[in-house]
């Protein structure tokens, strides 16, 4: 496993900025800013995609014991459809970043796309979280308060199997949206059903 990046800019207080579910039909998207303290370094960290769950939930409490400073934020179904996923992603980052008890002079972002957050100066980073600690930290914790959430919500409606697909668009969970419809935890502008099953609907056979 590759050393990941401690920082980008020497000598700056850095959050790292990074967030999850953005692919998923249902539940919040979510999201986490980390600043890591450099006095505690953290073993392991990588892109939480690369990490195994067993090693995401071993390492998302030793993110939260040894940071100087961290937290998570929900944007959930109904603000998604209403202001997109993309904004509602940047949304949930802000938030998290309105939380820290520690104030970053500098937010590295994953991806291409942020909405400048105030007083503080970003930088938008490809892949960062395969490349810099501070995104990494943010994506383990963002993908375990995710999936946390989704093993909650999955016993109000146990039919859509939220507690293995954590409301990604399997074709168990499109399945069960075809058999016995949507819920309030989905996102109503998004695809729902994929085309064959629009088709097979249409034709009676579901």
């Amino acid at each position: 496993m590759k050393r990941l990046k401690p920082y980008l800019l020497k000598n700056r207080i850095e959050a790292g900025c990074d967030e999850a579910g953005r692919g998923c039909l249902a539940g919040p998207v979510t999201a986490a800013a980390v600043i890591l303290d450099p006095r505690r370094p953290i073993k392991g960290l990588n892109d939480s995609k690369q990490l195994t769950e067993k090693l995401r939930e071993e390492l998302a409490p030793e993110i939260r014991a040894n940071a100087l400073a961290w937290a998570v934020a929900f944007v959930d179904a109904a603000e998604i459809d209403r202001i997109n996923i993309l904004k509602a992603s940047i949304l949930a980052m802000h938030k998290a970043l309105d939380q820290l008890v520690l104030k970053p002079e500098h937010i590295l972002v994953d991806g291409n796309r942020f909405y400048a957050y105030p007083d503080i100066e970003h930088t938008t980073v490809i892949r960062g979280d395969g490349i810099f600690q501070s995104i990494a930290a943010a994506s383990i914790l963002a993908k375990t308060a995710r999936d946390a959430y989704m093993q909650q919500i999955h016993s109000e409606f146990p039919d859509y199997l939220w507690s293995n697909n954590k409301g990604y668009p399997t074709i168990a969970h499109r399945n069960a949206i075809a058999r016995i419809g949507s819920c309030h935890y989905h996102r109503k502008s998004f695809t729902l059903l994929g085309p064959q099953l629009s088709l097979d609907l249409e034709e009676g056979e579901l």
